[in-house]
């Protein structure tokens, strides 16, 4: 009996000789594949041949949301996970006249059809480009087509095949080789875990791919185990991985993924690379030993055994320290080994070459000798259908004849009938003319009482409209009043404070400016903050709501302890986040140029100069703060994680400065969510122009939402030994990551919370991350 590589090879050789197309031999290898590793050794049903795709898609075709379309150019593969197409960008195509492929992951839409499930596979890819990787493959976003209702992931272009279609043409490989292919797999893992604390459960060669380059690149992180499981109500997936590669603790475990479950799916990968087979099925138990592969020696293959584990305690606790296990137990024959396999395996390849090649032959000549036998079966077809349109031709014309005279005869009958129900009808029209005309004068009647009902409706809504609006007048004369009176407190406090010619400018509400030393212009807006304590961090009501909101447990313990901090000394903040406007006079004034991908004049959303900038990194924040302390005097600076959380909160202690509920008419953030009894509003794709949404207290706008804003403090777990003066904490903590405050427009509303903290590379920029200046005061 043949085994699967043998068939796989039969079907390639089928291929390069032109008797396949490519669309085929991918439908018949997987349909292979599929009957080898069907769990219990039972072959799956044959796959029926496909005249378009399961989505309906076809090339030419565009998809995706209004504003960002992409052109689908050709199918790459397809799978239970969807499609894979290789697509123009059309946005980038119609600004530059030409643009870099993508791919594009075209889920089905049984996989997102709850909104539950949806929002696992965004979260998924939202996490998924934070992967910066030379060996995984970069995600760029995520988008939802509305013709289809299916959401589709665009990604980096690759050009190559998989290692699952290598190994079908190559069959086992020697011990460097694999450990060429396999020690990069390894890499990223180490990244993805150390870096994001993500584990892939998902490894096998279908997710590792072999670019023309030589370059070594690992799919599908996370997203498909996360997609799998389709009744999966929670983060947590019981049954992830693939069968033959999935560890056995699988799905008996309740606790977080680790690591371990990685390593032994690429121990059962390096067993399969230079095996040529699988050394389980996805039944094993711990009494299971399969043969040692060829290529291996006895050190090796203890490392190997100890990699594919039963009991997960004894495994390596990380892919990469597996890998570097298996070098140092190979020792000095391995060179030896590798050779020696290398010969075999041309040997092999010569062998299966010869038999292709005769089975090949054998093919023809059948194929022609049946074709002989159509052409003969042809003839003697046609000779049959003359004879019987012969035949058919004198029934045809016997069949008019009877029919003509029935038709004679039926005339006379319908000439009666008819006129006997034209007489039925007059008498009916009569009747119902009679009754219509009753029918009318009831809907006059009708009719006229429910004009005199809408007019006394209508009234009564002018009246209540108009006792609302004249309420709503006097609730704003009220706030407006409260403003001007703080404004005036705090440009009191600032005189106080500042009593030298050296103060900045401020307007009749209280707004302050630093004007430029060389008189060229004012500094940004600020707002005075004065003196005074708060609790800083989550309380446990909050967290609940939250939690229901979908917060994670990690998030939420960011926020911990609470403690009481003291602000001293006042400061100035930002009225605004510093926009496009205000961060073109810096660029041109310090000729300051990008060190990223990212466009700040266009990061794929409209921007014009009153939003507020992003694509901005830590780093160039500091450098514009260099250059406005030099334009005015003064000293800037970002604010402390302290003073931001207490400018936002303005003197509340809710979840947000005007209370625990939030809407779109509050703030610009992701409307397709909502937060504790809040509703669902609308989704602005990019962001507002600045001082779009009410100010807090305070004066200070886009406190929430909009985009996320940088402070001086490095990340922190939690708040254990933090400052209680609202100094900035710089001792300890990761200096590589920055905290940013306030969510953004592309967040859900749980990220707004006062309270919220998250950490961000002080290198990188993003299209949704900002900053606001603050300025020391005396």
């Amino acid at each position: 009996m043949q085994t699967a590589r043998e068939k796989i090879r039969e079907l390639r050789a089928l291929h390069d000789d032109g008797l396949l197309s490519e669309a085929e031999f991918e439908r018949r290898k997987n349909a292979i594949l599929d009957a080898e590793y069907t769990p219990g050794g039972t072959a799956a049903p044959a796959v029926p041949a496909r005249h378009g795709t399961e989505l309906g898609l076809m090339a030419g075709q565009e998809i995706g949301p209004q504003n960002r379309r992409y052109r689908l150019e050709r199918l790459l593969g397809m799978g239970g996970m969807g499609q894979v197409w290789q697509a123009t960008d059309l946005a980038t195509h119609a600004e530059l006249g030409h643009s870099e492929q993508v791919a594009l992951k075209i889920l089905p839409p049984q996989l997102t059809q709850s909104p539950a499930h949806a929002r696992l596979l965004i979260e998924e890819a939202t996490q998924a480009r934070r992967l910066a990787h030379d060996n995984i493959v970069r995600v760029y976003e995520w988008a939802l087509d509305p013709a289809t209702a299916s959401y589709f992931i665009i990604m980096e272009c690759l050009d190559g095949q998989d290692l699952d279609a290598w190994l079908a043409g190559r069959g086992p490989v020697p011990f460097e080789e694999m450990e060429r292919i396999v020690r990069p797999v390894a890499s990223a893992l180490q990244y993805a875990w150390d870096r994001h604390r993500l584990v892939h459960r998902d490894i096998k060669p279908g997710n590792v791919f072999l670019t023309r380059q030589g370059d070594i690149k690992l799919l599908d992180f996370g997203i498909a185990a996360r997609a799998r499981d389709a009744t999966a109500g929670l983060p947590e997936v019981p049954n992830a991985g693939t069968a033959g590669y999935r560890a056995p603790e699988i799905g008996t475990q309740q606790g977080k993924p680790t690591p371990k479950l990685d390593v032994y799916a690429v121990a059962v990968m390096v067993y399969q690379i230079l095996a040529g087979r699988l050394p389980f099925d996805d039944t094993r138990s711990a009494q299971i030993v399969p043969e040692a592969p060829p290529g291996l020696n006895d050190a090796q293959w203890v490392v190997l055994q100890k990699g594919f584990a039963f009991d997960d305690e004894e495994r390596f606790d990380a892919a990469q320290a597996f890998m570097d296990a298996l070098r140092r137990a190979a020792g000095p024959t391995a060179e030896e080994l590798a050779a020696q396999s290398a010969a075999e395996r041309r040997a092999q390849e010569e062998r299966d070459f010869a038999a292709q090649q005769a089975q090949l032959r054998e093919q023809r000549e059948q194929l022609q000798a049946e074709q002989k036998a159509q052409e003969a079966a042809r003839a003697a077809e046609a000779a049959e259908g003359r004879r019987l349109e012969i035949q058919r031709s004198m029934e045809l014309q016997a069949r008019r004849k009877a029919e003509a005279q029935a038709a004679a005869m039926q005339k006379v009958r319908d000439d009666q009938a008819r006129r006997e129900l034209e007489k039925q009808r007059r008498l009916e029209a009569e009747a119902a003319a009679q009754v219509r005309k009753e029918q009318l004068r009831q809907q006059l009647i009708a009719r006229r009482e429910a004009d005199a009902a809408k007019a006394r409706a209508i009234e009564e809504e002018r009246q209540r409209k108009a006792a609302m609006l004249k309420a709503q007048a006097a609730y704003k004369a009220e706030q407006d009043r409260e403003r001007l009176q703080q404004a005036a407190r705090n440009a009191a406090e600032l005189a106080a404070l500042m009593p030298t010619a050296a103060s900045p400018v401020a307007d009749p509400s209280g707004v302050l400016r630093d004007r430029f030393l060389d008189g060229t212009g004012t500094g940004p807006d600020l707002v005075l903050v004065p003196t005074g304590s708060f609790l800083m961090g989550g309380n446990a009501q909050e967290h609940e709501v939250a939690r229901k909101a979908g917060s994670q447990k990690a998030w939420l313990e960011r926020e911990l302890p609470a403690h009481t901090v003291r602000i001293d000394r006042s400061f100035a903040l930002g009225r605004y986040p510093v926009t496009v406007g205000e961060w073109r006079r810096f660029v041109r004034a310090t000729a300051w140029e990008p060190k990223l991908d990212i466009d700040w004049t266009a990061p794929g959303f409209e921007q014009e100069d009153w939003h507020p900038v992003v694509g901005v990194s830590w780093d160039d924040a500091q450098l514009y703060l260099q250059w406005l302390t030099l334009m005015t005097g003064a000293h800037y600076r970002l604010p402390s994680e302290a003073e931001w959380e207490y400018a936002c909160r303005a003197g509340s202690a809710t979840a947000f400065a005007f209370g625990d509920e939030i809407s779109t008419e509050h703030a610009n953030y992701d409307g397709h969510f909502t937060y504790g009894k809040g509703v669902k509003g609308q989704v602005r794709h990019g962001t507002t122009k600045v001082g779009s949404f009410p100010p807090n207290p305070w004066g200070l706008y886009d406190m929430h939402g909009n985009v996320w804003e940088w402070t001086q403090d490095p990340a922190h777990d939690s708040y254990q030994g933090a400052p209680t003066d609202g100094s900035a904490w710089l001792e300890d903590g990761d200096r590589a990551r920055r905290i940013v405050r306030g969510g953004a427009w592309l967040y859900q509303p749980r990220y707004l919370r006062s309270a919220v903290r998250n950490g961000y590379s002080a290198v990188l920029s993003n299209d949704v991350v900002g900053f606001r200046v603050a300025r020391r005061l005396g």
